[in-house]
């Protein structure tokens, strides 16, 4: 089952610019279909892998910043050609 995963990433500390752009660096790193706005992060592909990537990498930067939430939406199915019809 292919999925999109929507991913926020917010470092709770006046440096949160690094953190951002190093977990962003890793997505774009992975292989996956990745894309990127101004609010968040979309990564696309097989559920388990990209869940297994998107694991490692969250306790990664969990170990590397001591506060930091992550807010993550996943949608069945691979959205990244999704075009609004209305």
């Amino acid at each position: 089952m292919n999925i999109s995963v929507d991913i926020s990433m917010y470092p709770l500390h006046k440096d949160f610019e690094e953190p951002i752009i190093n977990f962003i660096k890793s997505l774009r790193a992975s292989g996956f279909h990745v894309e990127e706005n101004g609010l968040s992060t979309q990564i696309f592909g097989e559920f388990t892998e990209v869940m297994d990537f998107v694991n490692k990498n969250i306790h990664s930067s969990l170990l590397d910043e001591k506060n930091c939430v992550f807010v993550l939406k996943i949608v069945t199915d691979d959205r990244s050609n999704h075009a609004a019809d209305y």
